[in-house]
């Protein structure tokens, strides 16, 4: 947990891990606001005091994934060797969406966000943010001559998002061949921009 989460209200935060839950559980449409009163062990009353209902809550977590995906950023912010740095945001990116709770989760948001453009804006943003540092590395890489010449690096940035995402999606069925999977995705991408 980041030192930005740890300084929220204990409360909010409850609320959240209890709402999180009912989400993985159940689906977030399938989660009334009574459900996570009742997983968290508190009024509705209190619930309120804290959120205005279940899209506020999902707001707050876009809000918490954003701070977690800072640390990506500033990791991917590492210009003295591109190509060290991009495996190493592989690596450990690819960690974070193989959770599963992080793969769950990210099935549950993107599912709503399709549904609700408020929700999709929030977490695009997030995305957006990690395209922007993850382009800029693979720029990076190009001018000091690691990685070929990209025509579109935010396009390729999203490539590998999505390919890191994928595979964490695929590893909830098949946790068994997830380092080796893992490490297949690694190399494409890392062989996919050599010059």
């Amino acid at each position: 947990m980041s030192s930005e989460t740890q300084s929220i209200h204990p409360r909010k935060l409850e609320i959240v891990e209890a709402a999180v839950t009912c989400f993985l559980e159940k689906g977030y449409h399938q989660t009334g606001v009574r459900d996570i009163v009742g997983q968290a062990g508190i009024s509705l009353g209190n619930l309120y005091n804290h959120f205005k209902g279940k899209e506020a809550i999902l707001v707050f977590i876009a809000e918490i994934e954003g701070q977690e995906l800072s640390d990506f950023i500033g990791q991917l912010s590492d210009n003295d060797d591109p190509c060290a740095t991009l495996g190493l945001f592989i690596t450990d990116y690819a960690a974070y969406v193989a959770l599963p709770e992080n793969a769950l989760l990210g099935v549950e948001i993107l599912t709503e966000a399709l549904r609700n453009p408020a929700i999709a804006e929030v977490f695009g943003r997030n995305r957006n943010r990690l395209i922007i540092a993850l382009a800029e590395c693979i720029t990076q890489g190009t001018k000091s001559g690691v990685f070929a010449p990209q025509i579109d690096p935010p396009v390729v940035a999203c490539m590998i998002l999505d390919a890191l995402e994928g595979q964490g999606l695929h590893s909830l069925s098949s946790p068994s061949e997830d380092n080796l999977a893992r490490n297949a995705v690694s190399s494409f991408i890392l062989n996919g921009l050599k010059p």
